[in-house]
C-alpha cells in the first residue's frame, strides 16, 4: 500500500527510544526495507531518530538485505559510508539467500554479516557445516562480526560455535519475538551472561 517508508520511519524512532531503556552495553538492530533505504532523506531520518531519542550512534545497527545493494551501487556505497561515519553499524541480513554474492562483503562498508537460517539445514553433516564455517571464517577474516540466524537447538549452537568464527547467534533457542517490556525483563535477567566465553546471544526480533 506504499506505507512501508512511513512505517519504517516510525519503527526506527520507536526502536531508538526503546533502546535508551536498555543497559548501555546493549544495542538495537532495525531492519530497513529497500524502499526505505533508498529514500533521499534516509540519512536525515537516521540523524533525527538518534537526536530525538538521545541514543548514541554506536548503539544503532541498521540491517539491510542484498536487494538494497543490487541497484545504484555507487549511491548505495556512498549512503552506507555516510551512515558508518555517523557511527551507525551496518549489517547484511539473510546472507545466503537469493543472489547473495561474496563481492558484497568486499565492496560495501559492512560491519556484520547475518547468515541465513537455511545454512543450518543438514548442518550435522560435513558439507553444509563446511559451507557455513567457510562463509563465517571469510567474513571474520574481513573484519566483520558473524551472526547465524535460526538457532533452535543446543546441538546447532555447539556446531556453529566450535571454531570461533561465529560471534553471535539468534533464534528461538534463546527467545521468541516478545513485546518490548519483556525484552527489558530478559535483558535485566541475562545482561552480562554469555553462552560461552566468545559467543553472544542475539534475541529474535521483538514486537514493539
Amino acid at each position: 500500500m506504499g506505507l512501508i517508508v512511513d512505517l519504517g520511519r516510525w519503527i526506527l524512532r520507536k526502536a531508538c527510544m526503546e533502546c535508551m531503556k536498555w543497559p548501555e552495553a546493549v544495542s538495537v538492530a532495525v531492519n530497513f526495507s529497500p524502499q526505505q533505504f533508498h529514500q533521499r532523506d534516509v540519512l536525515s531520518e537516521v540523524r533525527y531518530a538518534l537526536e530525538v531519542s538521545g541514543l548514541p550512534a554506536h548503539r544503532l545497527e541498521i540491517e539491510i538485505t542484498e536487494s538494497s545493494l543490487l541497484h545504484n551501487t555507487e549511491l548505495t556505497h556512498d549512503v552506507l559510508s555516510q551512515l558508518r561515519s555517523l557511527g551507525v553499524r551496518i549489517s547484511l541480513d539473510d546472507f545466503g539467500t537469493g543472489y547473495s554474492s561474496l563481492s558484497y562483503l568486499h565492496n560495501f562498508p559492512l560491519q556484520k554479516v547475518k547468515i541465513d537460517r537455511s545454512f543450518l539445514e543438514g548442518i550435522d553433516s560435513d558439507r553444509p557445516l563446511t559451507l557455513l564455517r567457510g562463509v563465517a571464517r571469510l567474513s571474520a577474516d574481513l573484519g566483520m562480526s558473524v551472526v547465524v540466524e535460526g538457532i533452535e537447538t543446543n546441538e546447532q549452537l555447539e556446531l556453529i560455535s566450535a571454531d570461533g568464527a561465529v560471534t553471535e547467534a539468534q533464534g528461538y533457542l534463546f527467545s521468541r519475538p516478545v513485546p518490548a517490556v519483556r525484552i527489558r525483563q530478559l535483558l535485566n535477567a541475562s545482561h552480562g551472561r554469555r553462552t560461552d566465553e566468545q559467543l553472544q546471544v542475539v534475541p529474535s526480533r521483538s514486537i514493539a
